[in-house]
C-alpha cells in the first residue's frame, strides 16, 4: 500500500507542475480575503488601541498564522472528482484497486498543498514584514500541538468536502451547496472574523461545529491563546468529528455508488 501512495503521490506532484499558473492565481485569491480582513481589523484596533483585548499586532499575528494554516487544512476533493460523477469518467477510477478518493483524491490534495506552501513562503515573509505581527508567546509546544491539530482539522476537512462531493451522486448542483457550506465556515470557522469578536451565542454554537476545528483551534494553539482545558476540549471534539465524518463518508459512499449510472462515459 505504501508503494502505492507512493506512486500517486509522483504522478499527482507531477501533475501540479503543469498547472503553475492555476495555482499562482488560486493562490492569490486565497490571500486577498485574509489581507483585507487584516487591514480593517487592525485600522480599528489602532483606532481604539484594541478590539475586546486584541491589538493591532495581535490581529497581524491572527491573520498571517491564518493564511498558513487555511493551506494546511484546505481541500479541494470536489474540483477533482464531482465531475467524474457527473461525467461518467469516474467508471475508469472504480476498475482500480484503491479507493478513487482515498488514494488518489488525498494525494492530488496534499501534492497541491505542498506546493501551494512553496509559492506562499515568499509572500508570507513580505506580509510579515508589511504587518509586523506578534508572536511572542508562540512557543516549541505550541507548535507541536498544533502540528497535530492542523493534521486532525485537515483529516476532518477532507473528509466533509469528501461527504459534500458525493452528493453529486444525486444532484449536479452540488457545487451550490458547497459554497453555501463553505459561506458558514468562514463564518464560524473563524476565518472572516475571530470568534471572540462574534456574539456569544455564535461562539458557543462555533464551538461545537467542526470548522473551528480545523481554523481557529490550531491559530489559537499555536499563539498561546487557549487553556489546558480548551486545548482538551478541543482535541476531543476533533477526535469525535472525525469519527463521525468518517462514519457519514462511508455511508454515502456506498449509497452514492448504487446511485451511479455512469450516463456520459
Amino acid at each position: 500500500m505504501l508503494k502505492i501512495f507512493q506512486r500517486l503521490w509522483q504522478v499527482n506532484w507531477a501533475e501540479q507542475w503543469q498547472y503553475r499558473a492555476n495555482l499562482i492565481m488560486y493562490l492569490l485569491y486565497g490571500l486577498v480575503s485574509p489581507v483585507v480582513y487584516l487591514s480593517v481589523w487592525r485600522a480599528v484596533a489602532n483606532s481604539q488601541n484594541t478590539v475586546k483585548g486584541l491589538t493591532a499586532a495581535d490581529f497581524a499575528a491572527y491573520y498571517l498564522t491564518l493564511v498558513i494554516v487555511d493551506k494546511l487544512t484546505q481541500e479541494i476533493t470536489i474540483h477533482i472528482f464531482a465531475y467524474k460523477v457527473q461525467d461518467g469518467t469516474l467508471s475508469d477510477d472504480l476498475l482500480r484497486p484503491t479507493h478513487p478518493l482515498l488514494t488518489n483524491g488525498l494525494m492530488y490534495n496534499i501534492a497541491f498543498k505542498v506546493l501551494t506552501l512553496i509559492a506562499l513562503a515568499p509572500i508570507w515573509v513580505v506580509l510579515f514584514l508589511a504587518f509586523r505581527p506578534d508572536f511572542s508567546h508562540v512557543t516549541a509546544a505550541n507548535l507541536s500541538l498544533a502540528t497535530l491539530a492542523v493534521l486532525g482539522g485537515f483529516a476532518i476537512n477532507f473528509l466533509l468536502g469528501a461527504i459534500i462531493t458525493c452528493i453529486a451522486f444525486w444532484t449536479t448542483r452540488v457545487y451550490s451547496i458547497s459554497e453555501f457550506i463553505y459561506a458558514f465556515a468562514l463564518l464560524l470557522g473563524g476565518t472572516f472574523v475571530p470568534l471572540d469578536l462574534l456574539p456569544v451565542a455564535v461562539q458557543n454554537v462555533a464551538r461545537f461545529l467542526p470548522f473551528q476545528l480545523f481554523i481557529y483551534f490550531p491559530i489559537q494553539l499555536i499563539l498561546g491563546r487557549l487553556t489546558p482545558d480548551q486545548i482538551r476540549m478541543d482535541f476531543i471534539l476533533q477526535a469525535v468529528w472525525f469519527g463521525l465524518a468518517l462514519l457519514a463518508f462511508g455511508w454515502i459512499w456506498r449509497a452514492g455508488l448504487k446511485r451511479y449510472s455512469a450516463v456520459g462515459a
